[in-house]
């Protein structure tokens, strides 16, 4: 059963005395028959909660600085024109209270905690989003990693891995600048593709009649639900100029280097900059070096390494990415673009790397 959890703060210009405040505010509680407890704060203002029919719940605190806050909760299938009545009279009290002192007010939409289709998702540098998803497509825990496809009013349907959001349908600009923002000319290239499970990057890069790519990663559950990504692509692991091979990338990778092969175009779909700034201490840093080292081996000398970065707030996460360019086994330059991808719903990174 899904809970709806409503906040109202006031800012203040100056503290209150909770003894001219609460007192006005205890009638419209008490007229939706919640009765009230006072807890103690230790001098830290005033604390009050309150208990009404149908489980609902409030919370009420004076602040011992400038601010006021209200929070309500209540269980989805109440009556939410009632609790709309009463944020409004709490609020309109409120105003007449604090006449003059009041600097701001701050009222959010409800938070819905425990629905059966999760709709918030934090962005890479830690901000939540609420997402206008309505459904759930897909879901299941493969041997690597949990998939979820959820559908979103907005951007189609969305791939999360892990709980991150990885890709959605509305998404071509994410793909557009990982394949070199259509400065790049594919045609008869040899081609490798590291990730792209959702199909996104083979499908755009095949229209260019490249000699042949090698793609490293199915994602399930991406063919039949990504069709706005993916085209009828992996509808077949092979085609004229592409091969699929649902193995591990690292002891292909290894294959490759061995053998001496090499490839004009490394698009390393994977993995985004891992957000930890401790490099040494953290698994994902290490096999993004590994990748990253292994990729750079089997890049031919004129060929080009395109990456994700990362969001463009994380800014020391980035420059330690830009640092592990430098300790590569040969010498590297590098560029940079911000793109705006609408489901990530900030800006973000991509690199293009090739050897000097």
């Amino acid at each position: 059963m899904a809970l709806r959890h409503y906040t109202l703060d006031f800012s203040l210009s100056t503290a209150v005395d909770s003894a001219s405040t609460v007192p006005g505010l205890l009638s419209i509680f008490h007229e939706q028959e919640m009765t009230e407890t006072v807890h103690d704060t230790d001098g830290h203002g005033y604390l009050a909660t309150f208990v009404g029919k149908n489980g609902r719940f409030a919370v009420l605190r004076v602040h011992s600085h400038e601010l006021v806050t209200i929070d309500l909760q209540c269980y989805e299938e109440d009556n939410i024109a009632q609790l709309d009545n009463l944020l409004n009279a709490l609020e309109k009290k409120l105003k007449v209270l604090l006449n003059g002192n009041i600097t701001r007010i701050k009222r959010l939409p409800a938070l819905i905690r425990g629905a059966k289709v999760d709709r918030y998702w934090p962005t890479a540098d830690g901000r939540l989003m609420e997402y206008d998803i309505d459904r759930v497509v897909y879901e299941e825990d493969s041997a690597y990693q949990n998939i979820k496809i959820l559908h979103s009013k907005q951007f189609g349907n969305i791939l999360v891995l892990n709980g991150d959001v990885n890709l959605a349908e509305s998404d071509s600009p994410y793909t557009q600048a990982i394949i070199g923002s259509g400065k790049e000319n594919y045609a008869g290239k040899e081609v490798l593709i590291l990730g792209g499970g959702d199909g996104g990057i083979l499908a755009e890069v095949v229209k260019q009649k490249p000699k042949m790519i090698t793609m490293l990663e199915v994602i399930d559950g991406c063919r039949a639900h990504m069709r706005l990504t993916c085209g009828s692509i992996l509808d077949s692991l092979e085609g004229d100029c592409y091969q699929i091979l649902v193995e591990d990338c690292v002891p292909v990778l290894k294959k490759y280097v061995q053998e001496g092969r090499t490839f004009d175009y490394v698009i390393n779909d994977l993995t985004a900059v891992p957000i930890s700034t401790e490099p040494e201490e953290d698994s994902t840093w290490e096999f993004l070096r590994l990748i990253l080292d292994l990729s750079i081996k089997v890049l031919h000398p004129s060929g080009k390494y395109f990456t994700q970065g990362n969001s463009v707030n994380l800014k020391e996460a980035l420059s330690l990415y830009e640092e592990q360019l430098g300790k590569l086994s040969c010498p590297v330059g590098f560029s940079k673009e911000v793109v705006c991808v609408p489901s990530y719903l900030e800006l973000w990174v991509f690199y293009t790397v090739w050897k000097k």
